[in-house]
């Protein structure tokens, strides 16, 4: 049989939010899901892990978040600890829960407060399109926070394991590099040669004394 070359694939999506797509995005959106989205962006977890949260995963005097093995993708156990924010956010849904007389098994609701979050696809595009950000996907969360976890300095390893990345080859596929990144490595790359070329130049260079050479005090 001949052999057929065959093209490269090439269906890695680039999507990501910048923050105030994101901030624009939220305020646009009902608020049954701003505390969901504020948490997708922040950790990077899949849309069913969020959506399938139990308050038992949920530990608020520790600020911790669980989810457990056989639970995710992986099959491999994730603890998230909750900032400020995201601690406001599990507090909000608590509070309004009690509010409906349902607490519920889970902690992300709908709109009407019976059951878990599910379909949401038309109040996301509304909210796309009102707050003028163009077409997003809810998955684009995973790799904006894989992006904001590296560039805020978190080792590579502790973001993969607060992601829920098992290799590094798909992590890397969501640590997008942007033009803005690119233009930050050129802004430093030269921040850095000019601070040497400061450093020879500051240098006093000594020469040396011949013999016969007088010194003059």
């Amino acid at each position: 049989m001949p052999h057929i070359p065959m093209l490269k694939e090439n269906n890695v999506r680039k999507g990501f939010f910048v923050h105030g797509d994101f901030i624009n995005l939220r305020e646009a959106l009902p608020s049954y899901l701003k505390g969901f989205v504020t948490f997708a962006y922040k950790t990077g977890w899949r849309v069913s892990e969020i959506t399938s949260l139990t308050w038992s995963q949920v530990d608020l005097e520790n600020n911790i978040v669980r989810l457990e093995s056989g639970t995710t993708k992986n099959n491999e156990a994730r603890t998230v600890y909750l900032d400020d924010e995201l601690n406001a956010v599990f507090l909000n849904q608590k509070a309004r829960q009690k509010e409906l007389g349902k607490i519920s098994h889970y902690v992300f609701l709908n709109e009407s407060g019976t059951e878990k979050i599910k379909a949401f696809r038309g109040a996301w595009s509304k909210a796309c399109t009102d707050s003028k950000i163009g077409k997003k996907l809810f998955h684009d969360f995973r790799r904006t926070a894989v992006r904001n976890m590296v560039r805020a300095g978190i080792p590579e390893r502790v973001a993969m394991m607060i992601s829920g990345h098992k290799t590094r080859s798909v992590f890397e596929r969501y640590n997008v590099v942007s033009e803005t990144d690119l233009k930050l490595a050129a802004q430093k790359q030269e921040a850095y040669i000019q601070a040497q070329m400061g450093t020879i130049t500051g240098t006093v260079t000594k020469i040396p004394i011949e013999a016969n050479q007088k010194i003059l005090l």
